[in-house]
């Protein structure tokens, strides 16, 4: 089978495409033929040795994948041969077969195709957690998603809308916050480019402040990090909650008095780790993405696919924030 390999640590431009070895599943595990495997910020990340995981090399990158069980390992009985899943693999989806937990794999309706189904689990997963188990998103609250166009972002935007809030969608450009507004976002702010200098944090900052408008934010989605962290925590209202969930634009330092001044919370979302230390919840959580994307409320946004020979070229885009919506592999 062919796969992309990062035999060393480097920038996207670095990987390559080989046949290898069909893979063996081992107890507990499913292999997938893979039909399309969602691209994501972590993929960047980690085959730079700059994420929280650290496969020994050579390996695939790719988390997640939607293709149709070939082979079960031990034990396996949620899932058959012929079965069409969603599986979360953490890595190794950059191929045309891949192995993932069977606990971490989840079959998906006929109406939803592979592209679309392999951009769902990881982005959708992630925002859904974020807003329900972390923030604990109420009907009425007025929600800020900075990032709003990215695969995180626009999964924060829609589910935010599903939970009754008032959805303020922040992005690079105008086409982008355009496109969240025709996502279901309420309103749009378009930030800088960062770096910011101090005079444009505190500009920023006032003009989330009138957008937002009232007391604040109840909920910040911060999917960007970097010099927006701090101008967007100084719009959160009186005991929100200011999610933590990515870094690309860098880790920002955050004064921690105004933690004190709003009554707020900062929460860090790392869905990875819930999945595996959750895997009951994480299911459940799963299980309720599904039934609102069959009953047509939620619908993933794939705005370009790639053949897996070009994985690289969609990781730079990735990394250049070039992307509105999810990206795609396709095998």
């Amino acid at each position: 089978m062919k796969a992309v390999l990062c035999k060393a640590y480097g920038p996207p431009d670095s990987l390559v495409v080989e046949d290898v070895p069909s893979p063996k599943p081992d107890k507990g595990q499913v292999l997938i033929s893979v039909k399309a495997a969602g691209v994501n910020f972590p993929d960047v990340l980690i085959i730079q040795n700059k994420y929280q995981f650290r496969p020994p090399l050579p390996f695939s990158p790719g988390g997640e994948v939607a293709g149709i069980v070939k082979e079960l390992g031990e034990g396996v009985t949620n899932v058959k041969v012929g079965d069409r899943v969603i599986g979360s693999t953490g890595w190794g989806g950059f191929a045309e077969e891949a192995l993932a937990p069977a606990a971490r794999c989840i079959p998906f309706p006929q109406n939803i195709g592979f592209v679309e189904a392999s951009a769902f689990v990881m982005t959708y997963g992630t925002s859904h957690h974020a807003l329900k188990d972390r923030a604990h998103l109420k009907p009425g609250e007025t929600l800020l998603v900075l990032g709003a166009a990215g695969g995180v972002g626009i999964a924060a935007v829609e589910i935010g809308k599903i939970m009754g809030a008032r959805v303020i969608a922040a992005a690079s450009s105008q086409d982008k916050v355009d496109f969240c507004m025709a996502r279901g976002a309420d309103a749009g702010i378009v930030y800088p480019e960062n770096p910011l200098d101090r005079d444009a944090q505190k500009k920023l900052s006032e003009d989330l402040k009138k957008l937002i408008g009232g007391d604040g934010a109840n909920v910040i989605y911060d999917g960007v990090g970097g010099d927006y962290a701090e101008p967007a925590l100084r719009a959160i209202a009186w005991e929100g909650r200011y999610l933590v969930v990515g870094f690309p634009a860098g880790i920002p330092a955050i004064p921690l008095n105004l933690t004190l001044l709003k009554g707020c919370q900062i929460v860090g979302v790392f869905w990875g780790a819930f999945t595996a230390r959750e895997p009951k919840r994480n299911q459940e959580n799963l299980q309720e993405l599904m039934g609102w994307i069959a009953s047509g409320k939620l619908k993933p946004s794939v705005s370009k696919t790639y053949p897996l020979a070009k994985a690289a070229e969609a990781l730079n885009d990735m990394a250049a924030r070039k992307v509105k919506g999810k990206v795609v592999l396709t095998t």
